[in-house]
């Protein structure tokens, strides 16, 4: 099953509607997006905790890294650039941080506030190489915008 991002999109902005806390807004985002496509192995967040570190948030699949620093794997490296990133091959990206051996491609989206304020990033594992597309990106990177948009990066 592929997740159908319009209506995935209607049910988290009502699910979602008027809330501004960030875990509260996590969490509910990682169940949902988790169970709507096959290719979600692990869906969750890191949060911002102090400069320059993500620490895990809400999450649906097996353990995750517990701590991650803005210079090592995939998730630093959106946080630390603020930008999206796409690996098909996990293995060949330089710096990737093995939380779990049966990942295969990677797709980490930096969540932003409408102040600029960096959050933290949504990961999203899959146990299938090259899984993600363009496509995938671009849809939850428009999702994220306008579910944390009010949400203040004050801890």
């Amino acid at each position: 099953m592929r997740v159908d991002y319009t209506d995935l999109r209607k049910v988290l902005q009502a699910l979602c509607d008027g809330e501004t806390d960030m875990v509260a807004l996590m969490a509910t985002i990682a169940c949902e997006l988790h169970h709507a496509d096959d290719r979600f192995d692990w869906t969750g967040f890191y949060r911002v905790v102090a400069p320059n570190l993500l620490k895990i948030g809400p999450y649906q699949g097996g353990h995750g890294c517990l701590v991650i620093p803005f210079d090592r794997g995939v998730c630093g490296a959106a946080a630390r650039l603020r930008q999206t990133q796409l690996v098909p091959d996990v293995n060949a990206f330089e710096g990737h941080i093995a939380c779990a051996s049966s990942t295969q491609s990677e797709l980490v989206i930096p969540v932003v506030n409408a102040r600029g304020d960096l959050l933290g990033v949504l990961d999203i594992d899959s146990d299938q190489p090259d899984a993600f597309t363009d496509q995938d990106a671009s849809a939850l990177e428009v999702i994220l915008a306008e579910l944390f948009a009010d949400v203040s990066a004050d801890r």
